[in-house]
């Protein structure tokens, strides 16, 4: 079996493709559900955040299991495979390693070094463990990842070479002014409950916002937020909830909203905004033309189609890694992030401990929120958006940041005369343009390194069901020779008969010892998978017995890993 993730992301799909591709909970438990279900996969996870879906899976058969996870992967998604297909990327083996630990490092986010990654990895593993998709190779592989991701956070300074991506999204509607300057006395409308929405929050009232109205479906959860902030003695934001039915009339009022739902639908329509903007201003609102600057988003090139029925160019899809880390901003410590891992990106609470969660729990998370937007300091040389394009322009009424995928606001706003909108694909923009951070390269000898090590652990592990085997096959020999000893000797005394059995089990140790050792070394390098099988072949080794060897080697790491 082979580890193999099909997956498409904001370096290889636009917007627009990920946001129709998103997957709610449920859907992500059927996508795994089904994905082990099929022929040439035996684990499954799948990682889904607002700007990636990836599917991992330990096939027997390359082709086939990618044919397979890209077909689910559209299926569960909604869209079409013919027009999914060419957004897809597929990594193999110690290129899905390299993948996956550089995803937990923060690599290949949209805002390099961003920690909240770890969260998101520990939520798909714990998904898995609650469905059983994941096994010893699944397991073993995030969370190792997890590893990998506070490694890079704690032994490089990635965190203080750029923010969050509440903390991006804040400097991009500053649009090169200092964010506690333009934020200072202004009211805020958050929208959402959840982490970004909480971490929103925090960030704003650090800033120095007058006011934040906090509006949720969960009323009581709204309340909650609100309250915390309040009671901070750090700030002096006067914050209040609302039910969602008033945020229109919040709109009105508010000079800046952030949204994050886990709404399938729009939240803030273009009709909406227009309609805050003129109870604000007492005028219409005009549509002029949409200034953001045209970066796009890199396509992969090169047809669809290979052979077996796989619907990708694998030649093309395996000539590198993903891993660009074009952007200098990065996010917050891992250790931070580890405090409100439980949470679940796009404003909601993971339903697997939201009965179990105290209000006193919830108002740590949101401390520590609070807290970590106090300590995370800002870089202006390297964090200061281009001013926005457009000089007729007129300066913005309302200020509008969308962190959800799939979005809660409108795109159609971008047109909205007296409204500056920031979305997670505005943002795509101005972090592929940010300049490198010079501890993304540390990052990534950081990965090579672990990729390499994973790798040897993995083949190792893989022969030890043989070497145990092979003992096993010694021993039953050894056993059964004392035996016949004893019925052709019964003379012996006890005394003798100890003395032959030690005597024939160091002669047998001695000859396995050295053969053994040198096969696991031998096997943990590169191209070493091979032993396995030259080992069975040479001592003539039951298959069945190697494979009850791992079975019950797995049963024991199932046992001894902690939920």
């Amino acid at each position: 079996m082979s580890l193999l993730v099909v997956g498409l992301s904001h370096r290889s799909a636009p917007v627009s493709v990920l946001e129709r591709a998103a997957l709610t909970t449920d859907a992500q438990v059927k996508l795994v559900q089904d994905t082990v279900a099929a022929e040439p996969a035996a684990e499954a996870a799948v990682l889904a955040t607002c700007n990636r879906i990836e599917l991992y899976a330990d096939v027997d058969k390359f082709h086939a299991g990618v044919a397979e996870l890209s077909t689910l992967l559209a299926q569960h998604s909604g869209v079409g495979l013919d027009e999914l297909t060419p957004h897809l990327y597929v990594h193999y083996e110690d290129r899905a390693v390299h993948h996956l630990f550089s995803v937990a490092c923060g690599l290949d986010s949209m805002v390099v070094g961003e920690g909240q990654i770890l969260g998101q990895i520990k939520d798909s593993l714990a998904l898995g463990q609650e469905l059983h998709s994941v096994g010893r190779l699944m397991n073993d592989l995030f969370q190792q990842g997890l590893r990998v991701g506070k490694r890079a956070h704690s032994e490089t300074g990635i965190d203080r070479a750029g923010q969050s991506l509440v903390t991006f999204g804040l400097a991009q509607l500053a649009a090169g002014t200092d964010v506690e300057t333009w934020a200072k006395g202004r009211k805020a409308l958050v929208i959402g409950a959840g982490s970004m929405s909480s971490l929103a929050a925090a960030t704003l009232a650090r800033a120095g916002v007058a006011e934040i109205v906090v509006a949720n479906r969960t009323y009581a959860r709204a309340e909650r937020l609100a309250q915390i902030l309040n009671d901070s003695e750090d700030t002096d934001v006067v914050a209040r909830a609302v039910p969602m039915d008033s945020v229109p009339v919040e709109l009105t009022r508010a000079d800046v909203a952030v949204s994050c739902t886990g709404a399938t639908g729009l939240v803030l329509t273009a009709d909406a905004i227009a309609a805050a903007v003129e109870g604000r201003t007492g005028a219409p609102v005009a549509e002029i033309a949409d200034d953001r600057p045209a970066h796009g988003i890199p396509k992969p090139a090169g047809p669809a189609g290979n052979d077996e029925n796989c619907p990708l160019d694998l030649t093309a899809a395996q000539s590198g890694f993903s891993v660009m880390g074009e952007a200098a901003v990065a996010g917050m410590a891992a250790a931070e992030l580890e405090q409100h891992a439980a949470w679940v990106d796009n404003g909601t609470v993971d339903i697997r401990e939201a009965g179990r969660r105290t209000p006193e729990a919830e108002a740590e998370l949101i401390d520590a929120l609070a807290a970590t937007a106090a300590r995370v300091g800002r870089i202006p040389e390297l964090r200061r958006p281009e001013p926005v394009a457009g000089f007729d322009r007129p300066a913005p009424e309302l200020f509008l940041l969308d962190l959800a995928m799939p979005r809660d606001i409108d795109a159609a706003a971008h047109r909205l005369a007296g409204v500056r909108l920031v979305d997670i694909e505005s943002l795509a923009e101005a972090s592929a343009d940010a300049p490198m951070a010079a501890d993304v390269d540390q990052v990534r000898r950081i990965v090579a390194d672990e990729v390499a090590a994973f790798g040897a652990a993995q083949r190792a592990a893989h022969i030890t069901p043989t070497v145990v085997a092979l003992r096993t096959m010694a021993a039953d020999v050894m056993a059964g020779e004392i035996a016949r000893l004893d019925g052709r000797l019964p003379d012996l005394d006890e005394r003798q008969r100890g003395e032959i059995r030690q005597a024939v089990h160091r002669v047998v140790d001695k000859l396995l010892h050295a053969p053994t050792v040198r096969v696991k070394q031998l096997a943990a390098e590169p191209g070493g998978a091979g032993y396995a099988d030259a080992l069975r072949t040479l001592f003539d080794l039951d298959p069945e017995t190697v494979a009850s060897v791992s079975r019950a080697v797995d049963s024991t790491d199932k046992k001894d890993r902690p939920e």
